[in-house]
């Protein structure tokens, strides 16, 4: 009889602290999970990167590379650039088409005449 009482005791508190906490029970990765994709932050970079994904999709979009920009933007455009000269073997850069050959060299038209860089 007293080990059926303390079990029954016992299950009461726990049933009490789980209305009390039920906060507490919850998958804390879950409700990260949540939060990251109803963030305004994460929607600005889904954004960005369907944009990204349009650029390496499309070799004759140009790809801008200004004095003033930033170290990680430089990067990540440089990236995108060399990404796209090996899948699609050109690239569209500051306003020039770039090419690259079979043999990996990197090359420019300018007036009908192959300028290798």
């Amino acid at each position: 009889m007293n080990l059926f009482l303390t079990f029954f005791i016992l299950g009461i508190i726990l049933l009490f602290y789980k209305i009390i906490n039920p906060n507490k029970s919850k998958n804390k990765n879950l409700n990260k999970f949540k939060n990251k994709l109803q963030s305004t932050q994460s929607k600005i970079e889904r954004i960005f990167l369907r944009e990204e994904e349009k650029t390496y999709s499309n070799p004759q979009i140009d790809i801008n590379i200004g004095i003033d920009e930033s170290e990680i933007n430089i990067s990540r455009k440089s990236n995108i650039h060399r990404a796209r000269l090996s899948k699609f073997k050109k690239s569209k850069l500051n306003g020039e088409m770039i090419f690259q050959d079979d043999e990996q060299r990197i090359y420019k038209i300018s007036n009908g005449k192959k300028v290798y860089l």
